[in-house]
């Protein structure tokens, strides 16, 4: 293969995991990666610096995949300039939320549901970053025995709003443990994010719901083909830089156990589980706590064996219901919850010769 030639529009956080991931990858690039966004400038990617052009039909020329990506590939870019890269033979490959809910977009999780991308429609759409980790994790499991319902609350970074909520969090942090007023921008957060809990993600609807959590259930009903699956949602943001956690209960049609899960993910294509006996040595030498369980956190998605997975845990039954389970579910938001889940598209369009 003569090699793939990309773009990308957007430099944000996601912007700069999308040039981490495709370098990690060794992603087959005919030509440097083309970088766009709304002002010719240029910025530092991954630790190395690109000329950015202004997005344009030229920048966007002789283009075999294009990525959308961070603020500038949302809230509108796709809309804009999708079409004028699809005309010029492009894939594209948006994680903006213009189009994950049209019915002509495959809406796309690669160890999910990759077989809905036929090339009749070449836009794909990336989904939500909650929602591509939760059905990385319940798709076997809804295989298996039949998803009922799922009810999930969410703990969010605020890296999922983008490098100004970084900043935030950052600056308001020193405020906040010096007992002084705490600052914030209103037009990130309602609050201040420093040590607290906002449940609040994305504007409030009618329905005093979230879109936030609107989209984890539609898109979740997309994604696993169950329209009428009933799904409810809390979306919360939480002060953690990266890494988005979900305490997922899920009640299933035909019986299936804890173990049966664990056994069941433990074979599943991008999962790790961390569940089981904890291999601390102070749970017994110093917590005195025998029968300590071990389990995932934010903090295990900085690690590099657990960057691009979906980790699990807490797996256990929920006795108030015949066939039900609990489930704690962690993943990067900027990787799998967004640039690794759309090289893996790529990645997958090649190796069905789709592309390049």
């Amino acid at each position: 293969m003569a090699g793939v030639r990309a773009g990308l529009v957007g430099v944000g956080p996601v912007g700069d995991a999308i040039v981490s991931v495709l370098q990690e990858h060794n992603f087959p690039l005919a030509e440097p990666l083309r970088v766009m966004a709304t002002s010719c400038r240029t910025e530092v990617l991954c630790g190395q610096e690109f000329p950015v052009a202004k997005t344009c039909a030229e920048a966007l020329e002789g283009l075999d995949v294009v990525f959308f990506a961070g603020r500038e590939g949302a809230k509108g870019a796709s809309v804009e300039w999708a079409d004028c890269a699809i005309s010029g033979g492009a894939w594209c490959i948006d994680n903006g939320s213009d189009f994950r809910l049209d019915p002509r977009v495959p809406l796309v999780v690669p160890e999910v549901n990759m077989d809905v991308v036929t090339g009749e429609s070449k836009l794909i759409a990336n989904p939500n970053c909650s929602t591509i980790q939760m059905v990385v994790a319940l798709a076997p499991l809804h295989r298996a025995a039949g998803i009922k319902r799922i009810v999930v609350s969410t703990y969010q970074a605020v890296s999922g709003w983008g490098k100004a909520a970084m900043d935030e969090l950052m600056k308001q942090l020193p405020q906040y443990l010096a007992g002084g007023p705490v600052e914030f921008d209103p037009a990130i957060f309602a609050r201040p994010i420093a040590l607290d809990c906002l449940p609040h993600i994305d504007r409030f609807t009618e329905s005093g719901y979230t879109k936030e959590e609107l989209k984890m259930v539609n898109e979740t009903r997309k994604i696993l083909s169950a329209p009428a699956m009933p799904i409810t949602a809390t979306t919360v943001r939480v002060p953690v830089m990266v890494g988005h956690a979900e305490s997922v209960n899920v009640e299933f049609e035909r019986p299936i156990t804890a173990q049966e899960a664990r056994e069941i993910l433990a074979e599943a294509p991008g999962v790790v589980v961390i569940d089981g006996p904890t291999q601390d040595p102070n749970a017994l030498a110093i917590r005195k706590a025998e029968g300590e369980l071990q389990y995932p956190t934010p903090a295990d998605v900085l690690k590099p064996e657990y960057r691009d997975a979906t980790l699990v845990g807490r797996i256990r039954q929920d006795e108030t219901v015949p066939y039900g389970l609990n489930l704690w579910v962690v993943a990067d938001n900027l990787r799998k919850g967004a640039a690794l889940n759309a090289v893996q598209i790529a990645e997958k369009l090649i190796e069905r010769g789709m592309l390049g």
